[in-house]
């Protein structure tokens, strides 16, 4: 999804002023670190397309390392990571087949169709963790009426199913499968270590079985620029061309690896954090009335439906934001608040006593009886 869409403070805001914000609409508005600044400051630089940047060279050595992939590549975005994994492992006019809220068919402005030209399949699962039995009856095998089925798309963790995880077990029976039906599996991990943090096991053990991965370290890895996208040795020289037709070329681009660097060798380390501040958000306005948390708080993602409230995504976003908070709608009925480093526990808790206010007085404005009753 468009991760910063929304009311937002004003562009010519002062860093001070801007630091007053309590900011929950996602994990990617996180400022570098101190330790990133001077990382990036102090970074030794060349012609990353020409394949001499070291410090680039060095962080896809790290990716492809802790993920036990043969080979990584360094792109500016999730979504361009995204849709070269899309592309290495489908042809023109082939199907693939992803959750039906999942990010690569949402929020990624169609690139599967507009320069895989692919079609996506789209299977319901409520929970968000698609399974194989789900996956199984999608399959279409080439016919004089319909094109084969390539690729499947897991998210991990799930976006718009508030952070749920995918048990390894799940995953690897899609991809042991898929594979005997000679279909390819990419992950679209840009929580991939939010996941890992919440299973309690190494990276490396959720993407084990998948061939191609795509993980942030622009979200809850806290760095400002980039996603990486790991596989084998030939998938990702392959990729480097794709990168290049999408204009991910970027030079010099070892002042944003170092701070990738640190956001993949230390933020890990941190991100339960992340996933305790969502749960005390969680249960904060866990009884307030009109308000329903639709999925399992498992990471640092929450989801809750606002409509009994009597109020809109959109009216409550402009409450909020006039008291400091910002935070968004995803439609017309949902909100999603997402906890990252640049929030603490105690601001996490205002941000959820701001939202029970903004809701009570609206209820006590509009039926001061209701209000009295149900509220006291």
């Amino acid at each position: 999804m468009n991760e910063t869409a929304g009311l937002q403070p004003e562009p010519d805001a002062e860093p001070s002023k801007q630091a007053m914000w309590i900011d929950l609409r996602s994990d990617t508005v996180t400022r570098p670190t101190a330790a990133m600044r001077r990382a990036m400051a102090e970074a030794e630089v060349g012609d990353d397309v020409y394949g001499e940047d070291p410090t680039v060279r060095k962080l896809e050595w790290r990716a492809a390392e802790i993920l036990d992939k043969q080979a990584a590549l360094f792109v500016p975005s999730g979504v361009m990571g995204n849709t070269i994994g899309v592309k290495l492992h489908t042809r023109h006019g082939e199907e693939v087949i992803c959750e039906s809220h999942a990010h690569v068919l949402d929020w990624e402005l169609s690139m599967s169709a507009w320069f895989s030209g692919v079609f996506a399949r789209h299977v319901p699962a409520p929970d968000g963790v698609l399974r194989w039995e789900q996956v199984r009856t999608a399959i279409r095998t080439a016919s004089p009426h319909n094109t084969r089925t390539s690729l499947v798309c897991l998210e991990n963790t799930h976006n718009m199913a508030g952070g749920i995880v995918s048990p390894i077990e799940v995953t690897e029976e899609i991809c042991e499968e898929a594979h005997e039906r000679d279909l390819k599996v990419h992950l679209d991990g840009a929580r991939i270590f939010n996941a890992a943090t919440a299973l309690g096991k190494p990276v490396r053990q959720l993407v084990k079985l998948a061939d191609t991965v795509m993980f942030c370290l622009s979200k809850g890895l806290g760095a400002p620029v980039g996603s990486l996208i790991v596989g084998t040795a030939e998938d990702i020289a392959r990729a480097h061309g794709l990168r290049k037709r999408l204009g991910g070329g970027m030079r010099q681009a070892g002042v944003l690896a170092a701070a990738g660097l640190i956001a993949l060798e230390e933020m890990p380390k941190r991100l339960h954090e992340d996933h305790d501040n969502a749960a005390a958000f969680a249960d904060a306005i866990r009884e307030l009335p009109g308000i329903q948390i639709t999925h399992a708080v498992q990471t640092n993602i929450v989801i809750f439906d606002v409509a009994e409230t009597g109020m809109s995504p959109a009216q409550i976003t402009s409450a909020l934001k006039q008291r400091g908070v910002l935070l968004n709608g995803i439609d017309d009925c949902r909100m999603r608040a997402v906890t990252h480093y640049d929030v603490t526990r105690e601001q996490c808790l205002k941000a959820a006593s701001v939202l029970t206010e903004i809701v009570r007085e609206d209820r006590k404005r509009r039926s001061p009886q209701l209000g009295y009753m149900q509220l006291g």
